[in-house]
């Protein structure tokens, strides 16, 4: 594995973060192997050269050691947003596992954002660190058919694999839900992949499923995507440049009614999809800190 200089590991503290009450963001890792189709995080504004390639933070545990003794306040650092922090390298190199370690020695909660069922290896740490600090899991799945997802996220584990992580960390009383985002146009934005997730979600034991229906797009990033659809599905390039042009946000065509469906049905299996009532719900019991995002 390569390495690269970093100075920092955590952001700045956030008091008031309305996304999933993060007060603190870690990127242990750059780039991304999972090889997803849409992936936002290889537009140009990231500066993320050969994405492809996955590469860590050089004395990454020593930084973030230093860093999580200086803060003056504690509070949940969230990791997963620019790179998951579960890829194929950390089998072997442990450093977020190594990271989950010194986050319970120092007394901070954790948010992560993975595709990844090798999260299943450190329940043990989040058990621990539940003990005293916030801890939610959020498994991103977006097709319910997992030779759909071998197409659009071809080297990660498919969506059954990531479902049995959903129960495995439910079971083991992790706070666990699921990122439906991005909801693709014409390939997952119809009703049987929707409630199929849903009820998926529902008997794997999730608390939650959090909603984007559509996807967005910029720079070189809708250049890959097309170039990936042709590949997979020669017909789709040609129906997103007449649907959506060059817009950012790809809202699919059948995003009202899916809402519809969407809200009807977690509330029929008592699933949460509120960002605030997400929040409420892993914050629960752990005193001023849950009240940080409505103070």
């Amino acid at each position: 594995m390569k390495y690269i200089p970093a100075k920092t590991i955590l952001s700045g503290y956030a008091a008031h973060h309305s996304w999933f009450g993060n007060n603190y963001n870690m990127n242990i890792y750059k780039g991304c192997s999972h090889g997803c189709i849409y992936c936002d995080s290889r537009s140009e504004c990231y500066h993320v050269d050969n994405f492809d390639e996955v590469r860590a933070k050089e004395n990454a545990l020593t930084v973030l050691e230093h860093e999580l003794r200086s803060k003056r306040k504690k509070g949940v650092i969230a990791t997963g947003a620019m790179s998951d922090p579960y890829n194929t390298l950390e089998k072997e190199h442990c450093l977020t596992r190594g990271a989950l370690v010194l986050m319970n020695t120092h007394r901070f909660g954790v948010s992560i954002v993975t595709k990844s069922d090798l999260i299943t290896r450190d329940i043990d740490l989040l058990k621990q660190i539940q003990v005293h600090s916030p801890v939610l899991v959020k498994l991103t799945i977006t097709t319910c058919d997992d030779e759909l997802c071998t197409k659009i996220e071809p080297y990660v584990a498919i969506s059954s694999k990531r479902f049995a992580a959903v129960k495995a960390l439910s079971d083991a009383g992790i706070f666990t839900g699921i990122m439906l985002m991005p909801v693709l146009p014409f390939l997952e934005d119809n009703e049987e992949n929707i409630s199929g997730i849903i009820c998926l979600a529902y008997e794997s034991g999730a608390k939650f499923i959090y909603p984007a229906f559509g996807v967005t797009l910029r720079q070189n990033q809708r250049l890959w995507y097309y170039k990936k659809l042709d590949e997979q599905f020669p017909t789709l390039t040609q129906k997103y440049i007449q649907q959506f042009g060059n817009a950012y946000e790809c809202r699919s065509p059948h995003a009202k009614a899916l809402w519809q469906l969407f809200r009807k049905q977690c509330d029929r299996y008592g699933l949460l999809y509120k960002m605030e009532d997400i929040i409420k719900g892993y914050k629960q019991g752990y005193g001023d800190m849950q009240l940080s995002l409505f103070e």
